[in-house]
């Protein structure tokens, strides 16, 4: 379908879908969430890595759209934080590697949209948090749940409680992200790392991806369990095949995912 606020732009086996709703400093509202939920169930399946931006140097995403939200009733403010957190579970659960490239400010659902991505490079610039509490709500979609993960529920309640808004490096200190570049290098620097990435095999990724989020809330003798499973099925596959003969070989192996 052709989308009204997302722009996608393909480089070889790396897919870039920049959110583009400026005026707003790209901010959510329904319609881009949906759009987000079409283009995830129906990406390319060429793509070994996906890129997620903002249009412009000012934001990522500024968060959900207020002005959609102010006049919401419980019912549909269920359905509106069911809509966000629906789409924010298929970015996390995609079988491919997602990389958020955070360009400016990346609050309430734009950090969460950040953190359902698997890697969060930002820029110098960006800026995050999750000032919900100042409206009279929560984080919606997902935020209370993935950002103590990520950075630990002491500081994750601070943040959330508070409303705070920390500037990269901030991030950067407390994992929140991998690293911070100034402005002009953040979408080489998140090409780059894509490109690593799809140099790879391919079904190897998917499957440590799957290792890494499935078994991130497993006890241990279940997470062991799951990876060694999943270590085992690499070796029906034929890119197994074409690694370690590339390396006893000494050549670069051609990876086709299969």
């Amino acid at each position: 379908m052709d989308y009204q606020f997302l722009k996608i732009q393909n480089e070889g086996a790396i897919t870039i879908l920049m959110i583009s709703a400026p005026k707003s400093l790209n901010a959510l509202n329904s319609t881009i969430l949906k759009e987000l939920g079409d283009f995830v169930a129906n990406i390319d399946p060429a793509t070994r890595v996906l890129i997620i931006t903002g249009d412009g140097e000012k934001s990522f995403v500024a968060g959900a759209d207020i002005s959609e939200m102010a006049n919401l009733n419980q019912g549909e403010g269920y359905k509106f934080g069911d809509l966000g957190e629906g789409v924010f579970r298929a970015i996390e659960t995609l079988p491919i590697p997602v990389i958020a490239a955070v360009n400016g400010f990346a609050l309430g659902g734009g950090c969460e949209l950040a953190m359902a991505c698997d890697i969060r490079i930002a820029s110098v610039k960006a800026k995050f948090g999750q000032p919900e509490v100042g409206l009279g709500i929560i984080p919606g979609f997902s935020g209370t749940y993935r950002l103590p993960k990520l950075i630990g529920q002491g500081y994750a309640k601070e943040m959330i409680y508070t409303g705070k808004v920390i500037r990269a490096d901030e991030a950067l200190r407390v994992g929140l992200v991998n690293a911070i570049y100034e402005p002009e290098e953040l979408m080489p620097k998140a090409l780059e790392m894509a490109q690593a990435i799809a140099s790879k095999a391919p079904l190897a990724v998917q499957k440590a991806k799957q290792s890494i989020n499935e078994g991130y809330d497993l006890n241990a003798d279940q997470a062991i369990e799951l990876e060694n499973r999943l270590f085992g099925e690499c070796f029906a596959t034929a890119d197994q095949k074409e690694g370690m003969a590339a390396f006893l070989a000494k050549r670069k192996p051609e990876f086709k995912g299969e």
